[in-house]
């Protein structure tokens, strides 16, 4: 995956799924194999079935142009919940991500859609349980209980089952909680919650929270999460616990990608969010034609009227569910976007050196001015520490700095004999989001460690370089653990890592005690 984000590219290839139904890349082997870009690891069903299934209400297996602005008017009411007049990018993905029905259980395994596969793989299983540590660094103050919360509602990781599975053994085989694993946002709610202790976002992405159709549903969960951590319980997230709930600045131009460009960030985090992504890239590419980012009824209404006319070529008065998913690549998405360039090779680069992934993986970035993004919940942004803007493609290699060597969530590094190298998809941050004023940084990338070909692929690059890759901090009486690595499976068969997160859990929960004032002292962002 080149860009959590729609650039162009990234749209293309959600439209390729689309279009040719299933669309499979194995996922990288190793430092000198291929990206397997966003949806590496399972394409998405094509959207067209689903789509039309949305639209034909009478089930006559034939949608007419009535049928389908009646369909658009009534996503219209629902969606716009406060009656702004217009929908925002963030609104219409949510809303068709719903609105769409879900592949069967199984379907997909990580990638832009589709039901949550919740069980994880045996042999990851079987690595993560050979690679737990015996004991956890301090003793329960009383019996804790942990919340897993494994809800994807943008790009859906398949290492997310693997992550709730972590959480529950790490807490059986060293005693320091019991599990409970959900992936129903509902269950986050002020009762539920009381016989909790700590939260764990398991690579949640997007808003992962809401319910489109049911503002009050959605203003309850988010305030029952804030006032359980402010509260004086515990928060813990993983790798995209981060790439929730923020988008692309309106009207910016600093990614632009041409009219699908400007659809980046739609789901208010995540990557595209489902399998409406290519689709609801082409609502606002198409629709929008003040370039607002927002689309009135009007716009909206239009652009039901203009697809139908595309659909129904033969002005028939209806068009046939066979009709319709035919002519769907045309009329709705671009044919051109269907079969993306690969990207050139960069010239004259060399094979990657050891201790240097290279440009066998990821090309160098062309996107060098300051990022776009911006949070679509602050109150969220700023407690979980950051939002995502950028990644180094999986499997990146990663020299990790361990900025306190004395701090105890730390202590399991000082045992190694070496640096810790993982190889991962990791994240950058946007420069507004992150800051060492608000959270206290316990690792991050050592830049130092890395070759020229890896830091040229940043895109909007950070001018302080500061990545970093675990963090805690204060919220209200409550506090927070974040942990960036966590996107492959094979990190929850490292030690040290586990050793980490079983630590940071530990702080979460209030039974191991560590200073989390801010690194930079003098305020909070």
């Amino acid at each position: 995956m080149q860009s959590k984000f729609w650039t162009a590219s990234v749209v293309a290839g959600v439209v390729t799924a689309a279009i040719g139904g299933v669309a499979q890349q194995a996922a990288p082997q190793g430092p000198g194999a291929a990206p397997a870009g966003r949806g590496g690891r399972g394409g998405g069903r094509g959207v067209a079935p689903g789509f039309f299934t949305a639209l034909d209400t009478d089930k006559d297996g034939s949608v007419t142009k009535a049928e389908m602005r009646a369909t658009f008017d009534r996503w219209f009411g629902q969606w716009d919940s406060a009656n702004s007049g217009a929908l925002t990018q963030e609104q219409v993905l949510t809303g068709m991500n719903a609105a769409l029905p879900q592949p069967p259980p199984g379907a997909f395994g990580g990638g832009r859609g589709g039901a949550q596969n919740q069980t994880p793989q045996p042999q990851h299983v079987d690595a993560m349980i050979a690679a737990l540590p015996a004991s956890a660094p301090a003793k329960p103050k009383q019996a804790r209980r942990v919340l897993v919360l494994g809800k994807a509602a943008g790009f859906v990781h398949s290492s997310i089952p693997l992550a709730g599975r972590t959480i529950d053994e790490l807490g059986k085989k060293t005693g320091a909680w019991t599990t409970t694993i959900t992936y129903d946002p509902a269950d986050i709610n002020e009762t539920n919650l009381k016989q909790y202790d700590a939260i764990f976002l398991a690579s949640t992405t997007g808003a992962f929270l809401d319910d489109p159709n049911d503002a009050a549903a959605t203003a309850a969960r988010r305030n029952a999460l804030l006032d359980f951590v402010r509260g004086g319980k515990g928060l813990g997230g993983i790798h995209a616990a981060s790439d929730s709930y923020h988008q692309g600045a309106p009207a910016a131009t600093t990614n632009a990608a041409g009219p699908a460009g400007r659809a980046g960030g739609a789901r208010g985090g995540g990557r595209g969010g489902g399998q409406a992504a290519g689709l609801v890239a082409q609502f606002f590419a198409q629709g929008d034609k003040n370039n607002d980012q927002r689309l009135s009824k009007d716009e909206f209404g239009a652009l039901s009227d203009a697809w139908y006319g595309k659909l129904d070529t033969a002005n028939a008065g209806r068009v046939s569910q066979a009709d319709f998913t035919q002519r769907f690549a045309g009329a709705v998405l671009p044919v051109e976007a269907a079969a993306p360039a690969a990207p050139a090779a960069a010239a004259g680069v060399a094979p990657p050196r050891p201790g240097c992934t290279g440009y066998s993986n990821q090309q160098a970035s062309t996107q060098l001015g300051p990022d776009n993004q911006v949070g679509t919940w602050p109150e969220f942004n700023k407690m979980i520490g950051g939002f995502f803007k950028w990644h180094w493609n999986n499997p990146q290699e990663i020299t990790y700095k361990i900025d306190e060597p004395k701090h105890p969530l730390n202590a399991p590094f000082a045992k190694l004999n070496g640096p810790l190298v993982v190889n991962d998809e990791t994240y950058t941050f946007g420069r507004d989001t992150y800051s060492r004023q608000n959270v206290r940084v316990l690792t991050s990338v050592d830049y130092s460690k890395m070759c020229e070909e890896d830091k040229k692929k940043e895109q909007n690059p950070r001018e302080d370089h500061d990545y970093a890759l675990s963090w805690i901090r204060r919220e209200g009486k409550g506090r927070v653990f974040y942990m960036a690595h966590g996107h492959d499976e094979s990190n929850y068969a490292k030690t040290p890592l586990l050793e980490h997160l079983l630590a940071g859990m530990q702080y979460a929960l209030g039974d191991l005690q560590a200073d989390d004032s801010p690194s930079v002292k003098g305020g909070s962002r």
